[in-house]
């Protein structure tokens, strides 16, 4: 459509042939060539049909007359909008059905909201508690079978990967290529930094250009800062400082246990990562097999390569 040669083309009621009313929508630069493309999208839905009421009279959406084939002239899109209250009110009083479900036990119909879920499956409904007892024994297979599948896909659901926030490629696998920066919490990978080192310009983080932290003290504020905004890698951090007794801390793997918890409660995989190999190989904690499965498991949901290959490594010696 064009900006300042269209013609609208208007059916007249009595004659049935087409007028032509010029356009007096002023011409655009073709600076504004973006936003005019936009607006010719609007114009080209709000121009598909004119609005037309029993009284035989048609507005163009802004005030202006167009066509009159009555006495009467549209001053205003308000005469010819439908009683927006009376609308509204017809909306808020609509009464929504809730969505009907069958007992799986007795085939009684009933609203799902009302009923009572398969704890473990979330798959099938009853009726009351009842018919859930009288059906778990029927249901169990099928129960266990729908449970592994949820199990499968929230373990190997996909994750979009973490990216370095400079050259927005994903990081490396490797935990040695990337580097927590204690400043503005953020992970970069080795590459940026190694480009800011040869810019003479070490003394900066290649981030947020924040001086690095000249003393242990104040790296350790610096961490403490971002804890307190929920930062998961800050947590996971200090965790590390506390089991090798870093920084002038001291070794205190019990602490460590605490903070790596608290990394993966906030959505840092590493934390669950880390708590699944403290459980594995006993580091700080009395061994323990399965808390260590269940911890890599936390963290193969959230995406973890490397608990992913663990489990996978421990099913198949369990196979073997």
């Amino acid at each position: 459509m064009s900006t300042s040669n269209e013609q609208i083309m208007i059916c007249n009621k009595n004659d049935g042939a087409p007028e032509q009313q010029d356009d007096k929508r002023p011409t655009t630069s073709s600076s504004n060539n973006d936003v005019n493309a936009v607006a010719e999208g609007i114009d080209e839905v709000q121009n598909i049909g004119t609005i037309k009421d029993d009284n035989d009279y048609q507005c163009n959406g802004g005030g202006e007359e167009i066509i009159s084939n009555t006495n009467k002239e549209c001053t205003s899109c308000e005469q010819n909008n439908y009683n927006v209250d009376n609308i509204t009110d017809g909306i808020n009083n609509v009464v929504v059905l809730d969505d009907k479900s069958t007992c799986a036990a007795c085939g009684k119909e009933g609203n799902s909201s009302d009923m009572n879920t398969c704890n473990k499956c979330k798959s099938v409904k009853y009726c009351n508690a009842a018919c859930k007892k009288k059906h778990r024994s029927k249901h169990k297979k099928a129960c266990e079978k729908r449970v592994a599948e949820l199990y499968d896909e929230q373990l190997f659901k996909q994750v979009e990967q973490e990216e370095c926030p400079i050259c927005m490629l994903p990081l490396p696998f490797d935990s040695s290529q990337v580097s927590f920066q204690t400043c503005c919490g953020k992970r970069l990978c080795h590459g940026c930094i190694y480009a800011m080192e040869m810019s003479k310009r070490n003394d900066l983080c290649a981030f947020c250009r924040t001086p690095l932290g000249a003393s242990d003290e104040e790296q350790i504020k610096r961490v403490k800062r971002l804890m307190d905004k929920g930062n998961g890698g800050a947590f996971h951090l200090l965790a590390g400082l506390y089991a090798r007794g870093m920084l002038g801390l001291p070794r205190d793997h019990r602490k460590a246990i605490e903070l790596l918890l608290k990394a993966g409660e906030l959505g840092f995989a590493k934390g669950y990562y880390g708590l699944g190999n403290s459980y594995y190989n006993g580091d700080g904690v009395v061994r323990d097999v399965e808390k260590a499965k269940y911890y890599f498991e936390l963290a193969a949901m959230n995406g973890h390569i490397k608990a992913r290959h663990n489990l996978a490594y421990r099913r198949a010696d369990r196979q073997s």
